[in-house]
């Protein structure tokens, strides 16, 4: 894959993260004997291939997650028809699952990081290990491979490898989005346009516009975040400083978490998790696109700007800060929606409706202080920390992460609605 440039937002931000944060509704299908395991290892191998957790970009890689389970949805269908497909429409059921799920995340991750073909190889290998009947074997491999060249043919040339540094035009004029330090860049405005996997059009859902800068709705939103999102504010809890750096990692690499812990926890087989980690991964990539076509559309500014230069906001009722700073690094785009929260919302309302609001879990994430665990009772509850975290960071105004939750929800509904449905 082309290597993007060194410097760009992730590789910075993940190292100023580090050093600042020192009703099962699944329709019924037939008993699944084989492992999910080949599903869950392989999403772990995205993270791999696209550089470890420390990636830099996270819109590439929201992509390459949709188009791997994808292909790993439609190889396993293909071996045991169940659901509808999305791009592979071959069958074989003499096939084995598992070697058609491995082959088919391996023939896509192969073909879009051939630097890591040797490790991506290995792997495969390994999955293979287990699979009985050398003809199953190669019958699934088989699959798989046709899966892998039908997702990759159907993306290619989407432009997503397009340089995603772009510059911003200075402007005086209060509300529109400047750059915020350390970042003299926005990034990937090419992504509103992006090549969607599920939705029908980008702004399909597109959120109504932000309250007006002079309206009691945003005089409250600058006030709160302006208090409780200020680096060394004397407001924010402990507890939301934890959150703020919790939920800071990329949204698709989190909520990929949630999903492999609440299918390994309820022992979901490899059919139904190949299909959830599908329906999951299209919502979150969607997410992106939908999430920017709206930052641009809107192109408001971050908080950042917005308190250092109130004095030309035209609302009395909101007082400029020169000095102040958020708790941590504003990314190099708009402030509304909240994207982090978009997929936060997407991701649990998928996870919700195919596996159930009775889904408790604990995770890590590695943005967090070392050792912090955080346990929810629903994916759900964890959607609503999720967007509350980008206030208490000090990155987004509450009317921000609102229209991103109530986009992520529209959004995850269409998705499971309209895609990969029981035969």
């Amino acid at each position: 894959m082309k290597k993007l440039r060194p410097f760009i937002l992730f590789g910075v931000l993940g190292s100023l993260i580090l050093s600042a944060c020192n009703r099962n509704d699944s329709p019924e299908v037939k008993k699944d004997i084989y492992s999910n395991k080949v599903v869950l290892d392989w999403n772990q191998a995205i993270i791999t291939a696209m550089g470890g957790p420390q990636y830099q970009h996270s819109l590439l890689a929201s992509r390459v997650g949709a188009m791997v389970h994808l292909a790993m949805h439609d190889a396993v269908n293909a071996a045991r028809p169940t659901f509808t497909s999305y791009a592979y429409f071959g069958k074989n059921e003499k096939a084995d699952p598992v070697a058609a799920a491995a082959g088919a995340a391996h023939g896509v991750l192969r073909s879009l990081f051939v630097e890591h073909a040797a490790v991506l190889d290995s792997l495969l290998l390994a999955s293979l290990n287990d699979v009985k009947g050398e003809d199953a074997k190669l019958a699934g491999l088989e699959l798989g491979t046709g899966a892998a060249q039908s997702i990759l043919a159907l993306r290619a040339d989407d432009g997503a490898l397009l340089d995603p540094i772009a510059p911003v035009e200075p402007s005086e004029q209060a509300g529109v989005y400047q750059t915020v330090p350390p970042f003299v860049f926005i990034f990937a405005p090419h992504w509103k346009t992006m090549k969607l996997f599920g939705l029908q059009k980008q702004d399909q859902f597109r959120p109504v516009a932000p309250p007006a800068l002079t309206s009691e709705a945003y005089t409250i939103a600058f006030n709160e975040v302006k208090s409780v999102g200020q680096l060394g504010s004397t407001i924010r809890s402990a507890e939301q400083t934890e959150q703020a750096q919790f939920w800071y990692e990329f949204s698709e690499m989190g909520w990929n978490r949630v999903a492999r812990i609440a299918i390994a926890s309820k022992k979901i087989g490899l059919i139904e998790s190949a299909r959830i980690m599908a329906l999951v991964n299209m919502a979150l990539a969607d997410s992106y696109t939908a999430g920017w076509d709206a930052k641009f559309y809107y192109n408001l500014w971050r908080p950042y700007t917005a308190i250092r230069k109130a004095a030309i906001d035209g609302n009395t009722e909101t007082i400029a800060d020169l000095n102040w700073e958020p708790v941590l690094p504003t990314p190099p785009v708009q402030d509304y929606p909240s994207t982090h929260s978009v997929l936060g919302n997407a991701g649990a309302t998928v996870l919700t409706s195919l596996i159930g609001n009775k889904t408790p879990f604990t995770m890590g994430s590695p943005t967090a202080p070392e050792g912090v665990t955080r346990s929810f009772k629903n994916f759900l509850e964890a959607a609503d920390e999720n967007a509350d975290s980008r206030v208490s960071a000090g990155i987004h105004f509450r009317f921000a992460s609102e229209a991103g939750q109530e986009l992520g929800n529209k959004i995850g509904e269409y998705i499971v609605k309209n895609h990969l449905k029981p035969l």
